[in-house]
């Protein structure tokens, strides 16, 4: 249900509880979808890829629905680029701002810039434990260590005795969280540097297949991206032919495919059409009644996860690209 239908359906709600009389016509004016001058900018550090333009289709659809502009940007994992974006925004207009914070202190300045200047904030995707340093009201998205605990218990589970956690990006704190968090519950998680990895994925394979080749006591990998997991994990894996458990953060169509043939385990889905759509709606509030939500607590889409049984439904649901 979007926002228009939703605000419809409370406003008739209300009116038969209080047992106010009206007109059909009176009716429609109350519950017109509101429109303004508003813009809400959403600048990440996304790369438009499957995840991120999940991401964008949210919150550019609940500017449509609640009838404001959305400038969406991603920079591509680029914080300086990021950071400049922000303060770009600031001076062209942004009445508020959501951002993703894998690199916290290269934006720390730009978002603080902005909450002096009066434009309110929210973080999105990556921050969960920084947002209150970063000038934010909230932040929309998954507790990372949460996330990284919760795969770790479905591994042992599974009675995977060891666990390789490869980092495709260097100094994004959201992926050391998740290696952490299945440490945490799991006791054998051992950390990989792949930094760079999702630009060259043949390379990645290679790094993962030389990791498990010289330590076959590995039985498990928890991949932190769709693509790392489907191109680079499962490929070093087919090719050693061992048995290996695998599992992911987010989601592609080819680690969905994966999880139905049983491949791949299970995918930790955080929800980023929710993100988007989130972020934009809290600042709309902010912004036309002086919300303030969250609690002074991080607002969390996941972790939810996707395994055998309910890929089926997902990818129904990818295909309408809002999963």
């Amino acid at each position: 249900m979007n926002i228009k239908k939703l605000a419809a359906l409370v406003a008739v709600s209300a009116l038969v509880l209080t047992g106010c009389a009206t007109t059909a016509a009176e009716t429609e004016t109350e519950t017109a979808a509101p429109t303004s001058d508003f813009k809400i900018c959403v600048y990440t550090h996304g790369d438009g890829g499957g995840f991120w333009s999940v991401a964008q289709k949210g919150a550019e659809q609940a500017g449509t629905d609640l009838g404001v502009t959305v400038d969406y940007q991603g920079s591509t994992n680029d914080s300086a680029k990021q950071a400049q974006t922000i303060e770009a925004g600031i001076a062209g207009g942004c009445d508020a701002i959501a951002a993703s914070a894998p690199d916290p202190d290269a934006i720390k300045d730009a978002m603080l810039a902005a909450a002096a200047a009066g434009i309110p904030t929210v973080t999105m995707n990556s921050g969960s434990s920084v947002f209150r340093d970063l000038g934010a009201i909230t932040h929309v998205g998954q507790d990372e260590f949460i996330a990284g605990q919760e795969a770790g218990l479905r591994f042992k589970a599974a009675g995977i005795k060891k666990i390789l956690c490869p980092l495709q990006e260097a100094a994004n704190i959201g992926l050391e969280e998740r290696c952490a968090g299945a440490q945490d519950t799991h006791g054998n998680v051992v950390n990989f540097n792949l930094d760079g990895g999702l630009a060259d994925l043949t390379a990645a394979s290679a790094k993962i297949k030389a990791a498990l080749e010289a330590d076959p006591t590995y039985d498990g990998v928890f991949a932190l991206n769709a693509d790392i997991a489907a191109k680079a994990v499962l490929p070093a894996v087919t090719d050693l032919g061992v048995e290996m458990m695998i599992g992911t953060v987010d989601m592609s169509a080819e680690a969905l495919e994966a999880i139905k043939a049983g491949t791949i385990s299970f995918a930790i889905d955080q929800q980023q059409y929710a993100q988007g759509y989130l972020s934009v709606a809290l600042l709309y509030l902010n912004l036309t009644n002086g919300h303030t939500l969250g609690g002074g607590l991080p607002m969390y889409t996941g972790p939810g996860f996707v395994d055998s049984t309910n890929v089926e439904k997902v990818i129904a649901l990818v295909g309408n690209g809002t999963r």
